[in-house]
């Protein structure tokens, strides 16, 4: 998919780009999390692009995933960059 997929974490932690670097090499844990929340977000983006059909009930089950997941992150961000 060649277009812009919106709601990247590289968007929504431009600031923290180091941070986020960082907690990626060296937190597994958060490793996990960012290739979740990347993969839970093509799939929302291909939903909403229509490139892909789903129930109203999965698009909604996967928003709200992708939330939980981008609370988490920004969690763990967020304490990295007070502790640095």
């Amino acid at each position: 998919m060649s277009q812009h997929t919106p709601n990247e974490l590289t968007k929504i932690f431009a600031r923290d780009r180091e941070v986020v670097t960082r907690l990626k090499a060296s937190d597994a844990h958060f490793a996990r999390l960012a290739d979740e929340y990347h993969e839970v977000n093509r799939q929302v983006h291909r939903i909403e692009a229509e490139t892909e059909a789903a129930s109203d009930e999965r698009f909604e089950t996967l928003k709200k995933q992708r939330l939980k997941l981008l609370d988490e992150l920004t969690a763990i961000v967020s304490h990295a960059r007070t502790a640095a």
